[in-house]
């Protein structure tokens, strides 16, 4: 938060000034703090390259929420890409894999049910006074909102800091802060303003890709044929969702 307050205030942003978007605000802040608490908890049970696919499904949510929320009217090959979007997550999680029991598929549910709250803070973005509002508001509404939300999952969760965190943990913290949430979501409240809702989700649909071959590499997760096809069909479909015209 502090981030995004320094960058707005470098640009002259009104933080507190009234603009009609406090309801919207606290709407969407309250479904990103929800989003991150089952994003984190589906990450205590299954993996991480599970995870990154579930999540980045989001933008498949994003284009049926332009549809019946925004008018925006899907072609032939975005109904195909959604098909071969929901068969790679069927084959994800149907297909019976020696590492996968119910604790894992619970963690899939919640990655999914996140990454369709996901979607839903951009079409809320897109259908209310937050289209108006400038980029560094509109997500301090959603970082401001989530921290007690956080602090009520972590105390509800039993979660406590018993010792000073690694200077690993630390500099990873500082990623989140400044990179991620500071610049890279604050950059995306701003393009969601701009462009398509559906068409902006393309430049999502690599990152299953990205996380899946991370995993492997860093994090040592096992990958099966099955679940290597079912992120594939997952990307290609999001590919045809998105594609340009």
């Amino acid at each position: 938060l502090p981030v995004l307050l320094l960058i707005g205030w470098f640009r002259g942003v009104k933080f507190f000034e009234r603009d009609g978007t406090l309801r919207a605000g606290l709407v969407n802040g309250t479904i990103f703090g929800v989003e991150f608490v089952l994003i984190y908890q589906g990450l205590l049970y299954t993996s991480a390259s599970r995870a990154v696919v579930f999540l980045y499904i989001a933008p498949f949510f994003v284009a049926l929420g332009s549809y019946v929320f925004l008018g925006e009217r899907l072609r032939p090959a975005q109904w195909a890409g959604l098909a071969l979007s929901f068969a790679g997550v069927a084959l994800a999680i149907g297909v019976p894999q020696a590492n996968v029991d119910s604790k894992v598929l619970l963690g899939d549910l919640l990655i999914v049910a996140g990454g369709a709250l996901w979607a839903a803070t951009t079409l809320i973005v897109k259908t209310t006074p937050l289209i108006r509002a400038p980029a560094e508001k509109g997500m301090g509404y959603q970082v401001a909102v989530s921290i007690p939300i956080f602090v009520a999952a972590a105390w509800f969760s039993g979660e406590r800091i018993t010792h000073m965190p690694s200077p690993l943990s630390l500099t990873l913290l500082a990623y989140q802060a400044f990179w991620v949430v500071g610049l890279t979501f604050t950059l995306w409240f701003a393009l969601v303003k701009i462009y398509s809702a559906s068409k902006l989700s393309a430049f999502t649909f690599i990152t299953p890709l990205f996380g899946v071959v991370a995993s492997y590499l860093i994090l040592n997760d096992t990958l099966t044929l099955a679940f290597g096809a079912a992120a594939l069909l997952v990307i290609a479909g999001l590919y045809l969702v998105n594609k340009p015209e």
